[in-house]
């Protein structure tokens, strides 16, 4: 990367990001750790020293590097008393983050640092790190160190506000969320976030294998959908499932590829289907599954009106899904940014997407936009988009260009402004 799209010499600046999730399987929850541990390897790639510090998997080393990251993996012990992942006993993480967290951080990286002439930016994402905030600004206050470190907080959904102290917070850092939608539902607590939007690796755009798409197509030759997100009520599962069985009523022969978590919400969705009169498969596979055995799964109950993918579908395969699938359903009521549509679009698939935080979305243009809770809208769009192959072709071809405007390696270039405003605000100089 040229001085002109990184805006920073790499030795000035030092960054370091604070997250429950990462890149451990123990601690990929849900899109944090995909954002954690996207923004640190793009980070590092373009040529900063970068630190990442989450509440990683017991049985790994406690400090790795990884793709060029410093790992950090924190609250170990807890997790080896709490295996179930990296929220479980989530209280007694959060508090020992906070009493152990920052004088290691000021010690071993923000000092040393500073002797060097290097800023050091934080990156804290989300509530359960507001308490280390808090804590690491009072240290640095105390020691005299206030100079030599900038700290952003960012708000990447509402889970958790109820528990935060906002004066405290936007008096000890400087707070960013994922998009306007966001930022305007913070508007009513008396803040005012700066938008930074999440972004998407540049290896998404590389083309899915034509065989790949073919294949799917003919395990399922008719009308596929697909669907990726927790079983939670914000994601309109239960809308989804209605339309597919509208579209069965009508005639045609749809199928759901679903792939949801363990949230108590699957159960409503699952007796939803069996209200519907869809037949609901399961499949369930070892991690590490490779492509051709996940297709030969798939052709075992391609009779299934809904297949859901009970395990870890590695990234390859979703992509596949993606771009293969006549169209994927990211329709829903409350999404902070919508990164599963970005995603879709990068890799060449038509996706509908809600109405909220997907700041990226123009429907019938780049995506489908759903205004609405109706089934029925879903079925219409889809009717008139099976009937008209060149607007699907001109969405897709959009998709892909708009999504193009979204790669970290330009979201970065955005992020770095704004340090360099917060930084000016406070009489800070970076090289």
């Amino acid at each position: 990367m040229d001085r002109d799209l990184t805006l920073f010499v790499a030795d000035s600046v030092q960054f370091v990001m604070l997250s429950f999730e990462g890149p451990d399987l123990f601690s990929m929850a849900g899109g944090l750790g995909i954002r954690a541990t996207e923004v640190c390897t793009c980070l590092a790639s373009m040529g900063y020293e970068t630190h990442l510090y989450f509440v990683g998997d017991p049985n790994l080393s406690p400090q790795e590097l990884f793709k060029g990251i410093h790992l950090h993996r924190w609250s170990q012990w807890l997790s080896s008393a709490n295996p179930g992942g990296c929220y479980m006993a989530e209280e007694a993480k959060v508090n020992d983050m906070a009493t152990s967290l920052p004088e290691a951080l000021i010690n071993e990286l923000i000092v040393p640092a500073a002797q060097k002439g290097k800023l050091t930016v934080i990156l804290a994402e989300e509530w359960q790190t507001v308490p280390t905030v808090l804590s690491l600004r009072s240290l640095l206050e105390k020691r005299e160190l206030s100079e030599e470190a900038l700290i952003l907080w960012n708000a990447n959904n509402t889970y958790g506000f109820k528990g935060i102290n906002w004066n405290d917070l936007k008096n000890a850092c400087s707070i960013t969320t994922v998009s306007r939608y966001m930022k305007h539902l913070m508007w009513s607590l008396a803040l005012n976030p700066m938008v930074v939007h999440n972004g998407i690796p540049d290896r998404l755009f590389n083309p899915v294998k034509e065989e790949d798409k073919e294949r799917l197509k003919e395990i399922f030759p008719d009308l596929l959908v697909s669907k990726v997100g927790r079983y939670d009520v914000d994601k309109r599962w239960i809308m989804a499932i209605k339309s597919i069985g509208v579209l069965k009523r009508q005639g045609l022969k749809p199928t759901l590829l679903a792939r949801g978590g363990k949230e108590f919400h699957r159960c409503e969705v699952k007796a939803e289907a069996h209200r519907q009169g869809l037949d609901w498969q399961e499949i369930h596979l070892p991690v590490g599954s490779s492509k051709e055995t996940i297709f030969a799964e798939l052709e075992k109950y391609k009779g299934a009106d809904v297949l859901e993918l009970c395990f870890f579908v590695p990234e390859e395969f979703i992509n596949i899904m993606y771009a293969g699938s006549d169209c994927v359903l990211a329709n829903s009521g409350h999404e902070p940014f919508g990164l599963v549509g970005l995603e879709v679009m990068a890799c060449g698939g038509l996706v509908f997407v809600g109405s909220t935080g997907e700041d990226y979305a123009q429907t019938m243009i780049n995506s489908i936009v759903v205004e609405t809770e109706d089934e029925l809208e879903i079925v219409e769009y889809i009717r008139t988009l099976m009937q008209d192959e060149p607007l699907c072709r001109r969405i897709k071809q959009e998709a892909r260009h708009n999504a193009g405007q979204y790669v970290w390696e330009i979201i970065m270039r955005d992020l770095f402004q704004k340090i360099r405003f917060i930084a000016a605000s406070k009489g800070i100089k970076i090289k």
